[in-house]
């Protein structure tokens, strides 16, 4: 299962810079994750100052 970035996240970017497969981008107030383009690699999670992206 895709991750998910919760609302805890607070756009500093790192998440996306760290995806492999470019997965996520900037959404309206927070990043988001493509489900269907998302690895479920976890590179994300490791990266993130706030643990934003988690495991859906």
């Amino acid at each position: 299962m895709a991750y998910q970035i919760t609302d805890a996240c607070i756009s500093c970017g790192a998440c996306a810079d760290e995806c492999p497969v470019s997965a996520i981008s900037q959404g309206d107030d927070k990043y988001v994750i493509d489900s269907d383009a998302c690895l479920d690699c976890g590179a994300c999670a490791g990266v993130c100052p706030v643990e934003a992206p988690q495991a859906g």
